[in-house]
């Protein structure tokens, strides 16, 4: 049989199918991961990445392939999730590009588009490196353009894609030493070649769903790819800048007049701050993947063309180590745990931006920190996969953020264990509910309990104005900071250190006993031993305690009790 067009309902099929085995093996494709970091989230990213992408598909309903495809790019771009993730959402805005205005794709079309996304992809990256997704997907794209010249019949093309997707994937440690010592193929091309099965699963008239019995790993495979990861052939001292940082920012017309924006110009800018580096757009968005030390310095330059929608900020050598203990903790407890198949009994789940305060978390006794908060809120899913990760029996999650509440509430009441959410909304409030919280007690008490703990807490934040504006009668300029108390600005002005000074000063009363104060990455540990040191000078019943939060937006948290 033979196919000489693909029309838009077909093409819907191809991207949902490629989307569920991509889904259905993410976990194999994390194991791989060692480039350009070996913190084992590619196939997570990529997943994340398309599984955007469909839910535009499905929501757009429209006939023509041209306008599948820009749905399918508009939903990649806008979740787009690390390094992979965002080559991914270029090498198909490329395609879209290639197929605007069509209703159907021939073999010629379908081969063009293959080779426009790679060459859309290939922009992107400041520094291309062979060896990797951006490789698998050179070489693929060559095979569809041969095969075109040739022969009409879209299927025999898909099979030539995938074909030489394959073997360019097997090729990938040569080019790449790190794969060679480790002993693996990209993880990035791996991800790509199961999109590229999915799709020809579809031409060749069957589907891959979403179930995960497709392509589930055979215990071989568990063996070399679970309990064997990449990631523990590696250091975790080898990871060069600490944070995989990613930035959305929608363009704005006034910030634009300020400052005009060039996409090849803001790529050489942000090179001096890390590697791995990202920069894509379209007329609305702007998308920025970087490692770096200093998460806010990029942030910083982004912010300058428009409004943030979304920051991410992940330290990937905590990541790594985690990788490395939880390797070292199955391989341990995996025959304990054949004869003992209970779960743990108790865990809680939260919520932080920042190493330091993912630390303290830890430090009373929570068990997973979800990287997130304010302008980067985790959804139901996210949470559902921690409750799973933590194989408890119950499981409280306390969100840290108002915007977060109800996503942590869907995720307690469709759990398939006991979970129930003390609505914290901010991280000191947080930090004060585990003081309540008792391993040995039942669930009910320790809500009940956790809430109580934190209803003695004052928060504070002291953050920046990304605009001019008026909140509660106060003018503020764009760059002053603000000291904010449960939403209502307390200070504001052009020194960090007075706002925090006055924001202290509202926030401090009679029965005030305890100030503690979490500093964010863009200040030093002299800054906020300073407005300890103000503490203590003015207020002498007041203890003062400074801990490294790391957290991006805000220069500091302050809790009083």
């Amino acid at each position: 049989m033979a196919i000489n067009e693909i029309d838009g309902k077909l093409f819907s099929d191809m991207l949902v199918s490629g989307a569920n085995n991509l889904s259905n093996q993410a976990q194999k494709i994390d194991a791989l991961n060692v480039f350009p970091v070996p913190d084992g989230d590619t196939g997570t990213n990529m997943n994340l990445t398309i599984t955007s992408g469909v839910k535009e598909v499905n929501q757009s309903n429209d006939p023509e392939v041209g306008k599948i495809t820009s749905a399918f790019a508009k939903g990649l771009l806008m979740g787009a999730r690390g390094n992979s993730g965002v080559i991914l959402s270029q090498l198909f805005r490329g395609f879209s590009k290639s197929v605007e205005g069509k209703t159907v794709l021939t073999a010629k079309d379908l081969s063009a588009a293959f080779e426009n996304g790679v060459d859309m992809a290939y922009k992107a990256v400041m520094k291309p490196v062979e060896g990797t997704i951006l490789t698998v997907a050179k070489d693929a794209a060559a095979a569809a353009v041969s095969y075109s010249k040739k022969d009409d019949d879209v299927i025999g093309l898909m099979k030539a894609v995938k074909t030489e997707a394959e073997a360019s994937l097997e090729r990938t440690p040569d080019l790449l030493p790190v794969l060679k010592e480790v002993g693996v193929v990209d993880s990035g091309g791996q991800g790509l070649l199961s999109i590229y099965e999915g799709f020809l699963c579809v031409l060749e008239g069957d589907h891959i769903s979403a179930d995960g019995k497709e392509n589930t790993p055979s215990m071989e495979e568990l063996v070399k790819f679970e309990h064997h990861s990449a990631q523990s052939h590696m250091a975790t001292e080898d990871i060069q800048f600490s944070y995989c940082t990613e930035v959305m920012v929608k363009f704005d017309e006034d910030s634009l007049q300020q400052n005009p924006y060039n996409e090849d110009d803001f790529r050489e800018l942000l090179s001096q701050y890390g590697d791995s580096l990202l920069v894509v757009s379209d007329d609305d968005l702007l998308k920025i993947h970087i490692h770096a030390d200093f998460p806010g310095e990029v942030i910083n330059e982004a912010q300058k063309f428009g409004s943030l929608v979304n920051i991410k900020a992940e330290d990937m050598r905590e990541q790594h180590s985690t990788i490395l203990q939880e390797d070292s903790q199955a391989s341990q407890s995996r025959a304990s745990q054949q004869q003992d198949p209970e779960t743990a009994d108790f865990a809680v789940i939260t919520v932080s931006m920042g190493p330091g305060i993912a630390d303290l978390f830890k430090g009373l006794g929570v068990t997973k920190v979800i990287e997130g908060g304010q302008t980067m809120n985790p959804s139901t899913e996210d949470f559902l996969k921690a409750i799973d990760d933590c194989q408890a029996s119950r499981v409280i999650l306390l969100p840290n953020n108002s915007n977060i509440v109800m996503a942590a509430q869907q995720a307690a009441d469709v759990a398939d264990i006991e979970a129930s959410v003390v609505p914290s909304k901010s991280v000191p409030q947080g930090l004060a509910s585990m003081l309540g919280f008792d391993r040995e007690g039942d669930l009910e008490a320790n809500v009940e309990d956790m809430k109580e703990s934190m209803q003695d807490v004052k928060t504070g934040e002291v953050t920046y104005a990304v605009r001019d504006t008026e909140m509660s009668g106060v003018s503020i300029k764009k760059g002053d900071y603000m000291g904010i108390q449960e939403k209502t600005i307390l200070s504001n002005g052009p020194s960090v250190q007075e706002v925090a000074q006055q924001l202290i000063d509202g926030m401090i009363d009679e029965s005030s006993e305890i100030v503690t104060i979490i500093y964010g990455e863009e200040r030093s540990s002299s800054e906020a031993a300073e407005l300890a040191d103000y503490i203590e000078a003015n207020y002498e019943e007041v203890e003062a305690e400074v801990h490294n939060g790391g957290q991006p937006l805000y220069s500091y948290l302050i809790s009083v009790e």
